[in-house]
């Protein structure tokens, strides 16, 4: 007999049973995106548990993004949408960045992997309406200020561009990693003419998508990209030099 079925089989705890009937009753529609769960007493009631699994299998609903609990309410049903699913990986995700700083040069791979394959299908589907929007957030980054306010306007094009893509699955994760990285990019703004360079590339991959040519497209959010992740290799450089002196 192999090992995998050897050992005794474990009682599982008394919260997983609760959280697995909440889970059925939420996937069978009995309870809607906004409606209110059953009181706390009426559920220790339903299903013969005590109070304490009762809040341990909303608390892990809560975590899953099923339900969302505001003090002094019942918890309420919430609406299941890819970007609030990913958004769920939000804080481990800025924990791990924090903790490791390589970490932050695996995220710029993926989303250099990511945005150079998304841009290409952005550029088959990019109409007259799109391009115009694109060229709009440009001008709005050159209006805007160095900072927050140009980095905004930076990652709504980005955004943009995943939208086109018309998959809410791209769309979602461009916008995390955008708001992962939102530091690492404030850096890189800061060097002196690096607002007036961004601007260029970006009207670059405009013209691609424009021209609905894929690999020019492709190629231009390479460079772009490419060209951000080395700033930042040189900026990370600059305030190393800085410490040690």
């Amino acid at each position: 007999m192999n090992d995998i079925a050897a050992g005794p089989i474990r009682r599982r705890k008394l919260s997983d049973e609760v959280l697995e009937r909440l889970l059925a009753l939420i996937r069978a529609q009995k309870l809607q995106p906004g409606d209110q769960l059953p009181p706390e007493r009426e559920l220790m009631a339903l299903y013969g548990v005590g109070r304490p699994a009762i809040r341990e299998a909303m608390q892990q609903l809560a975590a899953m993004g099923r339900i969302t609990i505001n003090h002094g309410e019942r918890a309420r049903v919430s609406e299941v949408t890819v970007h609030s699913m990913i958004s769920q990986f939000d804080t481990t995700a800025r924990f791990l960045l924090d903790d490791d700083a390589e970490n932050i040069d695996h995220l710029k791979q993926a989303r250099l992997f990511f945005e150079a394959g998304m841009v290409r299908m952005a550029a088959t589907r990019a109409t007259p309406d799109d391009i115009d929007k694109l060229r709009g957030l440009i001008d709005d980054m050159q209006r805007s200020q160095r900072g927050d306010a140009f980095i905004e306007c930076d990652m709504a094009f980005h955004s943009a561009i995943a939208d086109m893509t018309g998959n809410p699955i791209f769309s979602a994760t461009a916008r995390a990693m955008l708001h992962w990285l939102k530091d690492y990019h404030l850096g890189i703004v800061s060097f002196r003419g690096a607002e007036d360079v961004s601007l260029r590339e970006h009207h670059q991959i405009v013209d691609c998508l424009a021209d609905n040519d894929p690999d020019a497209a492709e190629q231009a959010m390479r460079d772009h990209l490419t060209r951000t992740s080395e700033l930042y290799r040189q900026r990370a450089e600059s305030l190393g030099d800085g410490s040690d002196r």
